[in-house]
């Protein structure tokens, strides 16, 4: 984690379009602790934690509007990475890791002091602040975090968690491990909090009749579609069409922007079967740092 240097890495990279991030020394290098386990450098559980770790609550997902110079295209390791600026569907699994007294009290790409007793995380390409959904996929433990910060830079890691969050899912003493990461959208998550029965009478008073439910032979027919990324300012979309022209990618149908919802949509396709859609996004996604996901229907 480079904490002390994105902010100036994101602004090079917004000044300059084809700035580079200087190598740092030692990256991914981890120390023992005490318990077997492992942690970059000198960092480590503070020396002074609460005496109920799992007590901390997770964090409660809310509306917050996205932190407009965080969320711009930025280049970190000799990657390009190009946030998302909008909430879809977004689930991955990899390793998470978890920073602590090294950067306690240091502030995060938005600008907010890192704690590494709260529930926060960090991700290369989610909007932040968002929320997350983290489960631990050995034990099944799961929390949640609010994403305030970029990284982790190194390869197959997905996410970095802070001491409190890695703790409450076991993981803090072996410095990292298997987990799944999912986007949650705070605007429904604000609606799941309302009682049973209130939720039980808006069912009862709207029935669904079988011509309103989609089944999946009619949604396997649908066109399908590479969601590339949706920006709010269009010369991001313009970028990231300029990087997916520059790959030459064989026999991919046309990169299109399209504009709406308030947002430019950057999509491909469209596409003769998941798996020939699944398998362009891969492959740009192992030369773009990118969520990308595919669609079944194109933007209008």
């Amino acid at each position: 984690m480079f904490r002390i240097y994105l902010s100036i890495l994101v602004l090079l990279s917004m000044l300059t379009g084809c700035a580079s991030v200087p190598s740092f020394k030692n990256e991914g290098v981890t120390t023992p602790s005490k318990k077997g386990g492992g942690y970059y450098l000198d960092d480590g559980p503070g020396d002074h934690p609460p005496e109920n770790i799992d007590a901390i609550p997770d964090a409660t997902p809310k509306v917050e509007p996205f932190n407009a110079r965080a969320n711009q295209p930025y280049i970190a390791l000799d990657n390009k990475y190009i946030p998302m600026t909008s909430f879809y569907p977004y689930k991955e699994r990899g390793v998470a890791s978890w920073y602590g007294k090294r950067y306690h009290g240091k502030k995060t790409s938005i600008g907010e002091y890192y704690d590494m007793y709260s529930m926060t995380g960090a991700h290369t390409t989610l909007p932040i602040p968002c929320y997350v959904r983290v489960t631990n996929t050995e034990n099944g433990k799961s929390v949640i975090v609010r994403i305030n910060d970029r990284g982790p830079f190194k390869k197959d890691r997905v996410i970095d968690l802070s001491f409190a969050a890695a703790y409450k899912l076991r993981l803090s003493d072996k410095g990292s491990g298997p987990v799944e990461v999912e986007l949650i959208d705070p605007r429904q998550f604000s609606a799941l909090k309302k009682t049973p029965d209130v939720i039980t009478e808006k069912i009862k008073e709207k029935e669904v009749t079988p011509t309103q439910v989609k089944t999946e032979e009619a949604i396997a027919n649908e066109p399908l579609y590479i969601q590339a990324g949706a920006f709010k300012n269009e010369k991001n979309a313009d970028l990231l069409l300029k990087q997916l022209s520059e790959m030459k990618l064989e026999n991919t149908p046309p990169f299109k922007k399209q504009f709406s919802e308030d947002l430019f949509h950057v999509v491909i396709g469209p596409f003769n079967s998941k798996n020939e859609a699944t398998n362009i996004a891969d492959l740009i996604k192992s030369k773009i740092k990118i969520s990308i996901f595919v669609i079944a229907k194109e933007k209008n």
